[in-house]
């Protein structure tokens, strides 16, 4: 198979609307429809209303940190050489782990605000993710970029834009297979029952960080960065560790104040 959907979802006045921006729109709306769903259930900390305003304030954290952590992360060379780069978001480049910088200060100071503490509100959160995390990876196939490693197995794909005609795994889809729904069910599993707080945001730290170091074992590594540890490690997988074992010592926190008699929702 070879890849052959146009990235441009529609053209009007001349200026080209990408299917990944499409995606972006579907994920907030999914994270408001869901996050409204959140708000009608016992103990939500924050109400219908006030997810609305959740969503805008993540928008802007979601955007100026995906680009900010991209441009830090993946390419710092460009940004010294260039700073106003950092702007030119049309030109692409956004990183999840960035995004995810964003929203966690995002969450701070708005939980804050709300008198409701930072994990309450993270716990609140954690579950409305992944479904946008999904829509993006859908973005990224569609858009034919962050493509997989060569390949054999009878789904594998040809993408123009690799240059080398080799058939690769579709990784953009397993990622938006594990870390979108797969992580969804999972957290919507957990959090469905009263849980200690702080223990959402562990598991969807722990989820995320374990599966995409999985996938990333069958997306082809950025071809400026290559592998960055160990001749095997690639960056997503090396900015992956620290959620993982953050998530574990937030996780054993969290039980260990239950066990205690504190910080129940």
């Amino acid at each position: 198979m070879t890849h052959q959907i146009d990235p441009v979802a529609i053209s009007l006045f001349g200026f080209d609307v990408y299917w990944y921006s499409v995606m972006y729109l579907v994920a907030f709306g999914l994270f408001w429809w869901l996050g409204t769903r959140r708000a009608q259930q016992p103990h939500a900390p924050i109400n219908r209303d006030q997810v609305g305003d959740l969503l805008f304030w993540g928008v802007i954290a979601v955007i100026a940190g995906g680009r900010l952590g991209y441009v830090l992360f993946y390419v710092p060379d460009e940004l010294l050489a260039n700073p106003a780069m950092v702007l030119n978001i049309r030109d692409g480049g956004m990183s999840f782990h960035g995004g995810l910088i964003g929203v966690i200060a995002m969450m701070w100071f708005y939980g804050r605000h709300l008198g409701i503490g930072f994990f309450r509100l993270s716990d609140f959160v954690a579950p409305l993710v992944p479904t946008g995390l999904a829509a993006g990876r859908i973005g990224n196939f569609i858009g034919g970029e962050l493509w997989g490693r060569p390949s054999d197995v009878p789904w594998a794909m040809v993408f123009p834009a690799a240059g080398d005609g080799l058939a690769r795994h579709p990784s953009q889809l397993y990622q938006a297979g594990l870390e979108g729904l797969a992580l969804f069910a999972l957290l919507w599993w957990y959090s469905h029952r009263q849980r200690p707080v702080a223990a959402v945001s562990a598991l969807f730290l722990m989820g995320y960080g374990a599966f995409r170091f999985l996938a990333e074992f069958f997306r082809q590594p950025d071809a400026h960065l290559g592998f960055v540890a160990l001749d095997w490690m690639t960056q997503g997988q090396l900015l992956s560790l620290p959620m993982m074992v953050a998530g574990a010592l937030i996780m054993g926190w969290a039980y260990a104040r239950r066990s205690q008699g504190i910080a129940k929702h």
